[in-house]
């Protein structure tokens, strides 16, 4: 019996041994660029990231990043890892091209597993509490010092440490592009909110050709009621607040600098007005409204949870890259007018997607609830 459990306990040890020695090779660089998809990608970007070479001569390599230390979730990482072997017979990211398309996707994959794990392997080498925070540039101490304090994840600010970033703007163009075949394929029946995709022009009467001067424009995600409907045209209803003295602007809510359309001369001479009152903390006096107007039939979307999914998919693109990014609840309305402001230079929006995502933000500020209408 003795013998028997010798013989056990070698053949364990030479098992537990041998284990831990394929564990080891999957972890190695080696292992990791052996196939074309990661050698001639994110290899090659990696090797031109502070993690490969700096001054220090400290190299992490892919496992150190990707791979826990502790075991219990070193074995779930691992297995999780088979998967990728289905992806590599499927020749899923088999061409740059291919690889190209899946980048965005298989980044957010990654940068959402690092912040589940509050950035679990980047914390192996880096805490704050290690930091020696006078030998950083001051702004890189003010920041490491705010996201200490904040409990944000090294994930939130240094997506792009290692390799390059996505184009991020794939993901909500695509949703844009989604958007627009479904205002297409759209059949308004009188009665329905819609909602405008962009800006978008108005008339009073409906003009003989969409050529015609128009009497004003309605913004980006401002609901309207369709009252009526003839060939490619629609009469809706646009209701608003307007500020005394400011006539030929309709803002979304009282109080709230949140752009809904903006009226031409005549057309504020057509406002009908239901309701006037002075807001309490600026003595400002405003008045609610309702325009009847003609539009065109393109360019308007009835689903504003998709609507708003761009929104998101926008703020996420534009505003996520460096920072952590702030609930949309963080700050009021009028706040995220100056606030987005001063980020505008940092992100590559043109002015209509800026626009949009100003509004998306401020109808779901602290103040708004994530009010629509």
């Amino acid at each position: 019996m003795a013998a028997v459990g010798l013989i056990g306990a070698v053949v364990g040890v030479i098992g537990w041994g041998g284990f831990n020695t394929v564990m080891e090779a999957t972890n190695s660089l080696e292992f990791c660029i052996s196939c074309h998809e990661m050698r001639s990608t994110v290899y090659e970007e990696y090797k031109k990231s502070i993690h490969y070479s700096n001054p220090a001569g400290v190299r992490a390599i892919c496992s150190d990043c990707h791979v826990p230390k502790d075991w219990t979730h070193k074995i779930v990482r691992k297995i999780q890892a088979t998967n990728e072997l289905w992806h590599k017979v499927a020749g899923t990211i088999d061409t740059p091209e291919k690889f190209e398309a899946e980048r965005l996707g298989l980044a957010r994959h990654v940068w959402q597993t690092m912040k589940d794990s509050d950035s679990r392997e980047c914390r192996n080498c880096h805490s704050f509490q290690a930091m020696d925070f006078t030998h950083q540039r001051p702004k890189a101490a003010e920041q490491m010092q705010k996201a200490a304090t904040d409990g944000s994840t090294c994930i939130d600010c240094h997506k792009g440490i290692a390799h390059k970033l996505p184009d991020m703007s794939t993901g909500y163009k695509s949703l844009y592009e989604e958007l627009a075949t479904l205002g297409k394929s759209l059949a308004p029946k009188t009665g329905d909110t819609l909602y405008t995709l962009a800006t978008k022009p108005f008339w009073l009467a409906r003009p003989a050709d969409a050529d015609a001067t128009s009497d004003g424009k309605l913004l980006a995600a401002t609901p309207v009621a369709v009252l009526a409907r003839d060939g490619d045209w629609l009469q809706i209803a646009v209701a608003g607040w307007q500020q005394e003295g400011a006539e030929r602007m309709f803002y979304a809510l009282q109080g709230k600098r949140i752009f809904a359309a903006a009226l031409g001369p005549d057309a504020v001479e057509k406002v009908v007005r239901s309701k006037t009152m002075t807001d309490p903390d600026t003595d400002q006096v405003w008045s609610e409204g309702r325009l009847t107007a003609w539009v065109k039939s393109d360019g308007l979307v009835a689903d504003r949870a998709r609507l708003d999914a761009y929104g998101a998919e926008m703020y996420n693109a534009s505003c996520g890259l460096c920072h952590s990014l702030p609930p949309t609840g963080h700050y009021l309305a009028n706040q995220w007018i100056g606030n987005l402001n001063a980020m505008k230079r940092f992100i590559g929006l043109d002015d209509e997607q800026y626009r949009f995502l100003q509004k998306y933000l401020q109808m779901h500020a602290q103040d708004t609830g994530g009010r629509h209408e």
